[in-house]
């Protein structure tokens, strides 16, 4: 057994919180990596990690052990950098998980600047009509759309976005534009309806926040047939103004009911917390900063960039499930 080998796969298994996912990353069988797993224990005569069907937990003794394996590696990174390329150009599989519709259009087209720039990284982006757990799914980072409620993990807010009501100058042009939110009830909505229940439409109004149930003749659990929706004449929208800032730029859709916009939401880069952040994983969410702080739509509500110190702070929530 190779011991430093062995040793970066153990900190990649407590990094992830998954066997499987370590064996797809590495390309090896979950049986090679138990194998050597135990005999690191065996090895170090000590049991490191407490194995269930369920979970995954580092002992005393493995804490101790993975707190001195990460320094020992990292030392080892920065050696390798001052006289190779390791350091300065990561590599590895990255594990992502994104909202499809915004993998599209933010993500997927700018991929070719991030291959060039760490030709050894590979990307992997996860689509699942679930909601993912991060540690279980062996998830590296999530780019996560909206308020975080699971304070086991870490998000780094990189945009924001607001949320806005929008339909084409055809649709506005025949049926008119709403003066305000009550209006609402004699147009045609276009609905959001993740798991067969519509998702209410929320605005602020002069006392206080509203809340409308929207009812129309189309609804959708899927954002790309609300943009096709909308496009097609079909009625209003409230989304997340990234899903039209395209069209809303180029005059394709139109913007109603600014006044009684709700707050912006965040756009965050998510990860599990207490755990070693990868090289490669760091550079993946600088990338993704970067190319989204270059998106002026994705800070309509504040109308221009996210500031840098804001784009870089740290914030943690309380229980609840994450949510693409």
């Amino acid at each position: 057994m190779d011991r430093l080998d062995a040793m970066r796969l153990f900190v990649r298994v407590v990094e992830s919180g998954s066997f499987s996912a370590v064996a797809r990353e590495q390309s090896v069988s979950q049986p090679t990596v138990s194998k050597q797993i135990a005999g690191l224990e065996a090895h170090l005569g000590a049991q490191l990690l407490r194995r269930t069907s369920r979970s995954l937990n580092l002992t005393e003794a493995g804490q101790d052990f993975y707190e001195a394996a990460v320094r020992l590696v990292d030392d080892l990174d920065a050696a390798e950098s001052r006289v190779g390329r390791r350091q300065a150009s990561p590599a590895g599989l990255v594990r992502v998980t994104v909202a499809p519709v915004f993998g599209r259009l933010y993500i997927v087209p700018r991929l070719s600047e991030f291959f060039a720039r760490y030709p050894d990284i590979t990307i992997e982006l996860i689509i699942a009509d679930r909601v993912l757990n991060l540690i279980e799914d062996g998830i590296d980072v999530a780019i996560h759309n909206g308020p975080l409620d699971d304070s086991t993990l870490i998000a780094r807010k990189i945009a924001q976005t607001p949320i806005v009501t929008v339909a084409t100058p055809a649709y506005l042009a025949a049926q008119g534009t709403p003066a305000s939110p009550s209006d609402l009830e004699r147009h045609a909505l276009v609905v959001y309806a993740p798991g067969g229940a519509p998702r209410a439409w929320g605005f602020q109004g002069k006392f206080g926040p509203i809340t409308i149930q929207p009812k129309g003749p189309f609804r959708t659990n899927d954002a790309d047939q609300i943009r096709a929706a909308v496009l097609a004449d079909l009625g209003l929208a409230h989304t997340p103004g990234w899903l039209f800032a395209r069209e809303l730029a180029a005059g394709t859709v139109v913007r109603v009911l600014g006044e009684h916009e709700p707050e912006d939401l965040p756009i965050s880069a998510v990860h599990a917390g207490g755990r070693r952040v990868p090289g490669k994983v760091r550079a993946f969410i600088e990338f993704v900063a970067g190319v989204l702080a270059e998106e002026a739509s994705l800070a309509m509500g504040s109308g221009g960039k996210v500031p840098a110190a804001e784009a870089g702070e740290a914030i943690r929530h309380s229980q609840g499930q994450l949510e693409r």
